[in-house]
């Protein structure tokens, strides 16, 4: 196996950092649906998974995120 092979199995900064807040699972459907659809519209269901899972694990705290206000535009 070459050095590039072995590197390419180890998760990258992005991978590590959606491990950490428990919701891979629910970010990679939601990525793969967006992949096959090209429209995220049509990836309401798993939109909605992953901000559930996302809010569920306190993940807006951890990360210092917060929810776009809206009414300002």
């Amino acid at each position: 196996m070459s050095k590039n092979s072995e590197e390419d199995d180890q998760p990258d900064e992005w991978d590590t950092t959606i491990i950490q807040t428990c919701c891979a699972e629910e970010n990679l459907a939601l990525q793969l649906c967006h992949y096959d659809t090209g429209d995220w519209r049509k990836c309401l269901k798993e939109m909605d998974a992953f901000k559930t899972c996302w809010a569920a694990f306190n993940n807006n705290q951890r990360t210092h995120t917060k929810n776009n206000d809206t009414s300002d535009f």
